[in-house]
């Protein structure tokens, strides 16, 4: 068992004590910031000693047991989008190519633990003013660790989630940049010449951002195009994807599992 005080850095992120009002504090910030920027970040959110930790117990994981994937696609992942002609530019394809570790491969890991901790899904759900989050119930799907080799990287992409929560845990030695568009749609306006313009490289409100290992990072998903830029060199980019939902009991269903992870049960 992991004691959550000794991995995270409760001290400036006190968000074991809730009803403090340096948690209130650490809440409003955050939420000033999501709206101002689209995303906030807690750097050093896990301890840096245990952050290294975890990538050592989970380098042997990826390099044995996890799911290679690398197609192209584009940034809405579907084969044609209704009323979009297939030669539109927004429809322009990326590659993505990745390791995935599902959550039944690592139970016993410090990124497990972190994920399990119920006050870390509290926390998102004031910031995000949500009433609850709840954890994933999918056995693969619940926490994923993203792990980026040589040449590999993450094409550009809307998420499906309106939030997207991850912790980076190692960076490479050169690229595997983070690189995104805040509010590039809405849910009124799919922005399709705005999205073209940024795949096309003429975007001058694209932003790159390089973190920190520890960092938790959580941004708009839904509506912030993103991708990572290819990594170089021999040490792997490793971040961790924590899935949060509105309602409880949240599975993937077969296909979901399959395409996202090579097989269907834990």
């Amino acid at each position: 068992m992991f004691e959550i005080s000794d991995l995270l850095d409760l001290d400036r992120f006190p968000i074991d004590r809730p009803d403090s009002d340096a948690c209130a504090e650490l809440v409003e910030r955050c939420k000033a910031t999501l709206a101002c920027d689209g995303m906030f970040n807690l750097d050093g959110f896990v301890r840096a000693e245990v952050i290294a930790r975890a990538a050592e117990e989970l380098t042997p994981l990826t390099q044995s047991m996890s799911f290679h994937q690398s197609r192209a696609h584009n940034v809405y992942f579907l084969k044609t989008v209704p009323g979009v002609p297939d030669d539109h530019p927004a429809l322009a394809k990326s590659v993505t190519s990745s390791h995935t570790l599902c959550d039944d491969q690592m139970t016993d890991s410090i990124i497990h633990a972190i994920y399990e901790w119920q006050p870390l899904a509290d926390f998102l759900a004031r910031v995000m003013d949500k009433p609850r989050l709840y954890l994933m119930d999918d056995p693969l799907a619940r926490v994923n660790v993203m792990s980026y080799r040589h040449g590999e990287g993450l094409g550009w992409h809307f998420d499906r989630s309106e939030f997207t929560t991850t912790l980076l845990i190692q960076s490479p030695e050169s690229g595997g940049a983070f690189q995104y568009r805040t509010d590039l749609r809405s849910d009124d306006d799919p922005n399709l010449d705005g999205v073209a313009r940024l795949l096309e490289g003429r975007d001058p409100e694209q932003k790159t951002l390089c973190l920190n290992p520890g960092t938790l990072n959580v941004f708009k998903g839904k509506n912030t195009l993103h991708g990572v830029s290819p990594v170089e060199g021999t040490r792997n980019r490793l971040i961790a994807v924590f899935s949060y939902y509105e309602r409880p009991g949240v599975m993937f269903n077969d296909d979901e599992r399959l395409g996202f992870y090579g097989r269907t049960v834990a």
